[in-house]
Formats: C-alpha cells, structure tokens, sequence
C-alpha cells in the first residue's frame, strides 16, 4: 500500500517536469514555423535589394534559432533541475516508508533509524552514523 501510495504521490508531482519537456519538444517546431513564415514574408519582397532581402532572411532565421536556445537553453534545463528538486524532496517519503515497515517488523529502534539513515542518498541532509545514535542517547 506504501509503494502504491508513494508512486500516485511521485506520479502526480512529476506533471509540471513533464509539461516542460513537453513544451520544450515543441519549441524547435515553433522555430521551424517561424523560419517559413519569414521565408514567406522574404519571398513576398523577392523584388527589393540584397540589404532588404538579407535583412528578412536574417529574421527569418531568428525564429529557428530562438526556438532551438528555449527549448535546449531554457526549458529543457529548467525541467531537468525541477526534476532533481522533486527527487530529493520525495527521499523523506521513503525514508518515512522505512521506519514503518522496519518497526512492523519488531526491529529494534537503532537499526529502525539506520535502516531509514542509509535510504538517504543526499549526502548533505544524511547524518552519519555517531550524530544518530548521539540523538538516541540525549546528546
């Protein structure tokens, strides 16, 4: 029930993560369509000079190149490091799953603790094996 329960919760929190990625697939293809528009325009001014026509074309092809820098420059990395955020975030629900299930079992309370300790991947936020047992005894 826990494992069901956790993945609905992950399941649900990924949704921005994926509207992200979503969002940056399209962006190329909106470059794209911006390109030929411009391409478009151009073709409609066929008859002025090369300063003219090399300034549409120009533009033309910003569209390409800012829909290929949001998406791989902006979107794709934002959605990347929204991801890692919701990761680390959700470390406490299977930690919390830990200390459940080892209890359940009848386990004792310091090996209840460093089996949910050493489900801590972020080396920053787990404390090491003195500071727990120094929080068991009062200290």
């Amino acid at each position: 029930m826990l494992d069901t329960a956790l993945k609905a919760h992950h399941h649900h929190e990924m949704k921005p993560v994926e509207a992200l990625a979503a969002t940056a697939g399209a962006c190329p293809a909106l470059g794209i369509v911006a390109c030929v528009l411009g391409v478009v325009k151009t073709m409609g001014a066929i008859d002025q000079p090369p300063a003219v026509l090399g300034a549409l074309i120009g533009s033309a092809l910003v569209g390409t190149f800012m829909g290929v820098l949001l998406a791989y420059g902006v979107i794709e990395p934002m959605g990347n490091r929204l991801k890692q955020v919701i990761d680390e975030d959700s470390e406490i629900y299977l930690v919390v799953k830990q200390l459940i299930v080892a209890t359940l079992h009848g386990h004792p309370q310091p090996l209840v603790i460093e089996a949910a300790r050493a489900g801590i991947s972020s080396h920053a936020n787990k404390p090491d094996f003195g500071e727990v047992f120094d929080g068991l005894r009062g200290k």
